[in-house]
């Protein structure tokens, strides 16, 4: 990634020094420097606000609640890891935040919850089907509210940053959905081997 945002620097400076625009160029390298340290600045509130919000509703047993609710979905997908598995309760409590927009608070949540199936996982080399399912759902990010997206619109003053909802709603539950199907169709292609087979092998 930084050799890509590097050329794309050295680009921009030879395309404005052939134009005869490179005051043009440097004048937005700055300007784009300045507005970005304003958006970091402005999220830090935002984003204090929603993790804030998201404690709140984990000591208050909210977030388990929802993560009950999700449970019996949580299973049928995760078909795989054993119903009393403490990583089928970490993996709904990583959709439950992601869905609040709050990728930061799942993070930890997902790693976690990456250890628990790590230990169902036969094949340590490689990653099992439940990883990878997990692994697709995440990167997917299905969001309810996506609070770094209307942190971002409120620092650049957008009038109206919680349009961005249902949109960011309909978006995000097509990539979900794909996500699953796609990787429940590739399991079907690639079955992991077991211990006895590698011996047999």
């Amino acid at each position: 990634m930084n050799y890509i945002f590097y050329f794309l620097i050295v680009i921009s400076i030879i395309a404005g020094a052939i134009n005869g625009k490179l005051s043009d160029v440097v004048n937005a390298i700055l300007s784009g420097a300045e507005l970005s340290v304003k958006v970091a600045f402005s999220l830090i509130g935002i984003m204090a606000f929603w993790l804030g919000m998201m404690k709140i509703a984990e000591n208050c047993g909210l977030i388990k609640i929802i993560s009950k609710l999700i449970k019996p979905i949580t299973k049928k997908i995760f078909n795989e890891i054993p119903e009393d598995s403490p990583a089928i309760g970490d993996i709904a409590m990583t959709f439950t935040a992601n869905a609040f927009g709050l990728a930061n608070a799942a993070t930890p949540i997902g790693i976690k919850a990456m250890e628990e199936l790590q230990k169902h996982n036969e094949d340590k080399k490689s990653a099992s089907n439940a990883m990878c399912m997990f692994l697709a759902m995440s990167t997917a990010g299905f969001q309810l509210i996506p609070a770094t997206v209307i942190a971002v619109l409120i620092s650049i003053g957008y009038k109206n940053p919680t349009e961005i909802i249902a949109p960011t709603l309909l978006v995000t539950s097509i990539a979900f959905l794909s996500a699953i199907l796609l990787a429940k169709l590739f399991q079907k292609f690639w079955i992991p081997q077991t211990k006895s087979e590698e011996r047999n092998i």
